[in-house]
């Protein structure tokens, strides 16, 4: 049986990518720290199974590293670990830093060090996988073409930093001390199990709890949008076929605006939720201040994974976001244990919101029992 070491496994993607593996006949190896972001009820699924061992711990803690590589001789490591919101970036770099460069650093010298030891086969088949952002790109202009896998890099947030940073680390890995390493560069993902600050989730609960759906500057920010578990197949298709030192555009060929992708929302909550009080949700749109240095439009051109490894996404972005909706109005306990007050906090800091106890949700959170959140700011 194939080994993984997953490391950021409890979290939005490496959560649903750990739960694509239980019918694959592959041991899980989860290395998860558990920050804000990171949720074991995303791993209730697999609660029991012998072939998912969940470990505690910190990408940066190199004894711990090297004891679970020691301990459990994996053939492939899959790099998750990662702090990833721009918002959070902009507010407070520091942990991104700290994260999403040293310790990928870490994580790369514990690798190699275990790699190096490995008998000859078992060396030729390891692979070390690095789970990156197209935000590393920078921003496009409207008729700009897509991102491909040779666009220069030009991150112009923190966060996009830093994962150019851990990217660059990957490659130089590879290129000097031979680590057979691959990157891979995605597009904006949306599903089950997505921490409730980026977009999609926040809009499906402000929306089904009558709150403002905060819209940046005009909302024609575009992105293209990718359903998770169609990420995660690529991400097995690379492990398996995917050529070390190579990099991989992952993307869903559907380029959004922002208000595009808010008002698609609405539309599908009116129709999945009639008895919702706030219908038409589209009423609930509050456009507020733009981010700060907010890039205008990604697009990823993901042809070269479709060509070389015969992937292509299996998800349009309707369907894929009725499926995230859907699951969304049915894991309303999943939704209240995320929400701790450090997150109430900084969303009432991010979109002004005056009180951030008017966040709280309610013990029943069914739509006609919740309120609305107090506006100030314009929100």
């Amino acid at each position: 049986m194939k080994t993984i070491l997953v490391t950021g496994g409890a979290g939005f993607i490496g959560s649903n990518f750990v739960l694509g593996e239980k019918s694959r006949e592959t041991r899980v190896v989860n290395l998860d720290l558990l920050t804000y972001a990171g949720n074991l009820l995303n791993l209730q699924e697999r609660d029991g199974d012998p072939d998912h061992v969940f470990a505690k711990g910190d990408i940066g803690d190199r004894p711990f590293v090297r004891k679970l590589l020691d301990d459990n001789r994996p053939d492939a490591v899959i790099n998750f670990a990662a702090e990833s919101h721009v918002d959070r970036s902009i507010d407070s770099p520091e942990s991104f830093i700290q994260t999403n460069i040293v310790g990928t650093y870490h994580l790369l010298e514990e690798t190699l060090a275990f790699w190096k030891n490995l008998p000859a086969d078992r060396k030729d088949r390891f692979r070390f996988l690095h789970v990156s952002t197209d935000e590393v790109y920078g921003s496009l202009g409207p008729a700009g073409p897509a991102f491909t896998e040779n666009t220069p890099y030009a991150p112009n947030s923190p966060y996009a930093a830093s994962k150019a940073a851990s990217d660059h680390l990957v490659r130089a890995y590879h290129h000097t001390f031979g680590l057979p390493a691959i990157i891979t560069n995605c597009s904006n993902n949306y599903g089950p199990r997505q921490f409730p600050e980026k977009l999609t989730p926040l809009m499906i609960l402000n929306a089904i709890e009558g709150k403002p759906l905060p819209v940046y500057g005009d909302g024609l920010n575009i992105r293209d949008w990718l359903y998770v578990e169609d990420h995660c197949e690529a991400l097995r298709m690379v492990l398996e076929k995917g050529k070390p030192g190579e990099t991989y555009n992952i993307g869903g060929c559907c380029e959004k605006t922002n208000i595009e992708i808010v008002n698609t929302l609405c539309s599908l909550l009116d129709e999945m939720a009639p008895e919702s009080p706030y219908s038409p949700h589209s009423s609930l749109v509050t456009f507020v201040n733009d981010r700060l240095g907010h890039d205008r439009r990604y697009a990823v051109d993901c042809s070269r994974i479709g060509r070389e490894l015969g992937w292509r996404a299996k998800e349009t972005f309707e369907s894929g976001l009725r499926k995230t909706i859907r699951w969304y109005l049915d894991n309303t306990q999943w939704v209240q244990s995320v929400r701790s007050g450090a997150y109430r906090d900084w969303i009432a800091r991010q979109y002004g919101v005056a009180d951030a106890n008017a966040l709280q949700t309610a013990p029943d959170c069914s739509a006609n029992k919740l309120q609305s959140a107090s506006r100030s700011q314009g929100l």
